[in-house]
């Protein structure tokens, strides 16, 4: 049985087609974790199939690869693969690993259009061969995040590859629609000391994190909570290292919770397995560095446990995602941070204004990495916006001349749904005043958006109206 998009999706896609139409070459698509930006973009493969053109679709990981082949078989769009273990085959439409591709270049015609899924990676050098290989090929570039650590963009003006920008629906968007679940957030009262780490390649040195974060004392917190929390849940951890996962898989078995660790270097069978046995309930918990931030679609896990603290926006973003996606009995998604990353990027569900022209970095130290705003109560530990001077659970005052949050001992405490459907609401109400086109034109212009946000605002009203 084929595909059938969505509403919103077909919206997404006649947008893609539109921006083609009007002379760009390479536009990226953005499009949060769990919207089916994969269902997407095989459904634009397959289009363009019919018109007998070649398309060459990249992918980083065996469980995108997979992913990938699943979807076009089920919109029976004949193709071949490009990865270890497959032989080469001319079929027009090729899958393919970017570490296999790398190294057979030769031996594969230029395609018509090479769709780049998780673009976000296309300044690394095994992409930019690629893509530097085939200079006439149109793009698409498909991410739920184009952010990068080193701060560069992703757009032709900042030295990447993508000349326009087509932005899906928001998370919050999505939620609101039932396309993926509500996420809870329980966050630790002290803040994790992270003083003593010292940044690389834009992101904390694996080396000191590792050290920080795999401690008996740290573990068992997490093991605890998840306990007390959400037991018998199907968990997700985010570790800082390949070692840290097996541990923390080891302390999570330690008290009878069936766990596995899951890395790069685990054959491919048993990873596959691995993956699996979470799905299926063989296992309750899955820890990991890294191999599941990506890609990984398992709608059945309801809990993500943060156990590694990053600077970097679009991983955990990426991370949260895999807890999202919506599955039947499930009333919401449960995310224990213990390393503060919710303080650190906002909530998951917070609407982001995404550009491909890069980020300025800005000069702060660890302890000033709270410029989101958020504050923790000092009484009842709930999270909120500083811009509300005051807790709205409890009526705690939010000190004027403090700017940091006091360690306090205590439990893990739940961020209000109430309170963060009030900081949506408070960010959507100017869009959502603006009524005509020109009203909207005029948000755009204070907010500094391209021209074809007012096209997409617009369009998705029409279709609400029409559905």
């Amino acid at each position: 049985m084929k595909y059938k998009l969505r509403p919103y999706q077909k919206t997404i896609v006649e947008q893609v087609r539109d921006v083609y139409r009007a002379g760009f070459n390479a536009p990226l698509l953005q499009s949060p974790t769990g919207s089916g930006k994969t269902v997407m973009f095989a459904y634009i493969t397959e289009k363009v199939a019919e018109k007998g053109n070649s398309v060459m679709i990249l992918v980083h990981r065996q469980e995108l690869l997979a992913q990938c082949s699943k979807a076009l078989f089920e919109m029976r769009v004949p193709h071949g693969l490009i990865a270890p273990k497959y032989s080469v085959s001319y079929d027009k439409i090729q899958v393919a690993s970017v570490q296999t591709l790398v190294r057979r270049l030769g031996k594969y015609k230029a395609p018509d259009l090479i769709i780049v899924d998780e673009c976000h990676h296309t300044l690394a050098n095994s992409w930019k061969k690629i893509l530097s290989t085939y200079p006439k090929a149109r793009l698409l570039g498909v991410t739920a995040t184009p952010v990068r650590l080193d701060g560069k963009g992703l757009g032709v003006q900042a030295g990447g590859y993508f000349d326009t920008l087509v932005n899906g629906l928001s998370v919050s968007e999505l939620i609101e629609m039932g396309f993926l679940s509500q996420p809870v957030i329980y966050a630790p009262p002290n803040k994790l000391d992270m003083s003593n780490l010292h940044k690389q390649y834009g992101d904390y040195k694996q080396s000191e994190v590792d050290e920080l974060m795999d401690k008996p004392t740290i573990t068992g917190c997490a093991v605890e909570h998840y306990v007390k929390l959400c037991p018998n849940e199907p968990a997700i951890a985010f570790c800082a290292s390949v070692k840290h996962a097996k541990h923390v898989a080891e302390q999570f078995n330690s008290v009878g919770i069936p766990s596995e660790s899951i890395d790069g270097k685990l054959d491919d069978t048993i990873r596959k397995e691995r993956i699996e046995n979470l799905a299926n309930g063989k296992i309750k918990v899955l820890t990991s560095c890294e191999i599941i931030s990506e890609g990984t679609d398992i709608p059945v896990v309801s809990v993500g446990i943060l156990l590694r603290p990053t600077a970097s926006m679009g991983l955990f973003l990426q991370q949260c995602g895999r807890i999202l996606r919506p599955f039947k009995g499930k009333k919401h998604s449960t995310i224990l941070d213990h390393v503060g990353n919710t303080l650190r990027h906002g909530f998951p569900d917070d609407d982001r204004e995404w550009t491909l022209d890069g980020i300025k970095k800005k000069a702060r130290n660890i302890s000033e990495e709270n410029e989101i705003n958020i504050v923790q109560c000092q009484s009842c530990y709930l999270m909120f916006r500083r811009v509300q001077k005051q807790c709205p659970f409890c009526g705690w005052v939010v000190p004027v001349q403090s700017r940091e949050i006091e360690q306090v001992d205590g439990e893990l405490v739940k961020i209000s749904d109430e309170e963060k459907r009030k900081m949506r609401f408070e960010k959507k109400h100017e869009i959502r005043q603006a009524r005509t086109e020109e009203e909207l034109r005029e948000v755009a212009k204070k907010r500094g958006y391209k021209p074809g946000w007012v096209y997409w605002v617009m369009k998705v009203r029409r279709d609400k109206q029409l559905v």
